[in-house]
């Protein structure tokens, strides 16, 4: 039987988003994408096409304190500009991409073409989150949380907290 060789060389991924807020959804590709790559990097986007809830470094805390164990194989970074330009950097060969629903494809595969014709080194990977997950979107939590929804089993203990918080006190 052939073996395949092993390789000492790292895998990293890229899970790119604006995160604002981090979901379940978000962390169930987290935990998929863990187990295809060695090592994943959030890559919170700066976007200059949306207006978020939480500024940048909000965001970036809270997905710091999803993984409280300061898992080494996640890193969390801010990124502005081309994203393959940013994975190239990072040494990362893969960019992951959720997709929910169908609705999702057409744009995700525009982008990966577009990806992969800026740099043909770089992979996009697209995972879906489990089931219980697939209908909800950070858009969709805040306008819940917003009326004053229960949007707890969404997202984690402290985002869920947070937003409470945000929304009591009208911001």
């Amino acid at each position: 039987m052939n073996q395949v060789p092993s390789s000492s060389r790292t895998t990293i991924a890229v899970y790119p988003g604006t995160f604002d807020p981090i979901t379940m959804g978000h962390m169930d590709i987290i935990h998929r994408a863990l187990n295809l790559f060695d090592r994943v990097i959030i890559a919170v986007a700066v976007n200059p096409g949306k207006t978020p809830l939480f500024p940048i470094g909000k965001r970036i805390e809270m997905i710091e304190a999803c993984f409280p164990e300061n898992n080494p194989r996640i890193e969390v970074a801010e990124v502005s500009g081309l994203l393959v330009n940013f994975a190239m950097e990072r040494g990362a060969r893969a960019i992951i991409r959720g997709l929910r629903a169908i609705s999702d494809f057409d744009y995700e595969f525009q982008l990966a073409l577009m990806n992969r014709k800026l740099e043909r080194e770089v992979d996009t990977v697209f995972l879906m989150p489990a089931f219980r997950w697939i209908y909800i979107s950070s858009s969709i939590i805040k306008e819940a949380a917003r009326h004053g929804g229960d949007v707890s089993e969404l997202v984690p203990a402290h985002v869920n907290r947070l937003l409470i918080e945000t929304f009591s006190t009208g911001s």
